[in-house]
């Protein structure tokens, strides 16, 4: 296996308005993003995520229950099932963020992870749940009407180019995720993101250069484009990036345009980083305990 991995993200804009079926939003979606993809693998990707909820608008933005249709079974929905075909056609790993039904009613805010084979790996359920309200209209980030937190722990994806971790939006707020994400050897973490101007984007390019210094490893963040409507609650602004271990950016995306942003990780840099920066040699865990007990 090479120590160089090329590495894209994908950021995009939703150009239907929410006031429309569900359906429609995804097919529209859905053709774009296998576009992007394919943008992507001929630009040398072999390893591509895409944005938070990639088949839709960033339907948090208000509490409606028409958007529970938007979830699927993972992996038995056709969504996952359409990426396997497409991972497996083209020889890329793809990790696949969407809105998840378990069961009958049980809905999470996943993301799927495809081996180069078209083999499903597993799955990630965002573990943070964020309900924060934006401006004066009554948007925000309404996830816990749609979302339960995850149930299935920080998991790491053994795929054919690397070991892929997968953190989500909000998560990204939280160290101790990142820091077990590394513990279990991950090379790479993406953070699928939806998030809007005004209200973190100071942080944007401030925690996860953070997490990828802290923790060792390589960060994919992504963030969508636009403004959704009809809510309009702010600008997502894209700027979707690649750092590396030491906190430097490989390849940062455009504010505003649908974009495949491509950067190359080197494992190598990986090692060298660790064997400067001890950091999980000199942890001291039993020191930590009380960590899980204290409240806020």
């Amino acid at each position: 296996m090479s120590d160089k991995v090329m590495i894209g993200l994908i950021q995009a804009s939703n150009e239907v308005d929410g006031s429309e079926a569900v359906e429609i939003h995804k097919k529209a979606a859905i053709e774009k993003h296998i576009k992007l993809v394919r943008e992507a693998k001929a630009k040398g990707a072999q390893i591509i995520c895409l944005q938070e909820i990639f088949y839709g608008p960033y339907f948090c933005s208000e509490q409606n229950a028409k958007w529970y249709e938007a979830a699927e079974e993972i992996p038995n929905g056709t969504t996952t099932k359409l990426f396997q075909d497409l991972a497996k056609e083209l020889g890329v790993v793809i990790v696949l963020p969407i809105y998840e039904r378990e069961g009958i009613a049980t809905y999470y805010n996943t993301a799927a992870v495809i081996d180069a084979d078209g083999k499903y790996l597993g799955k990630y359920r965002k573990q943070h749940i964020p309900q924060v309200g934006v401006g004066d209209q009554g948007h925000g980030f309404w996830e816990k009407f749609y979302f339960k937190p995850g149930n299935l722990g920080y998991p790491i994806f053994d795929t054919a180019y690397a070991k892929v971790g997968v953190y989500i939006c909000y998560d990204r707020h939280f160290p101790e995720g990142a820091r077990l994400l590394g513990l279990k050897g991950a090379e790479i973490v993406f953070n699928p993101s939806a998030t809007v101007a005004g209200l973190s984007e100071y942080l944007w390019k401030l925690e996860q250069p953070a997490h990828a210094v802290a923790n060792g490893y390589y960060v994919g963040a992504i963030n969508r484009v636009g403004v959704e409507g009809p809510w309009k609650m702010g600008e997502f602004y894209g700027q979707s990036y690649l750092v590396d271990p030491r906190g430097s950016f490989v390849s940062i995306g455009s504010r505003d345009q649908d974009e495949v942003i491509i950067g190359e990780m080197n494992k190598k840099l990986i090692r060298e980083v660790r064997d400067v920066w001890q950091f999980y040699r000199d942890r001291r865990p039993e020191t930590y305990e009380e960590m899980t007990a204290l409240l806020p």
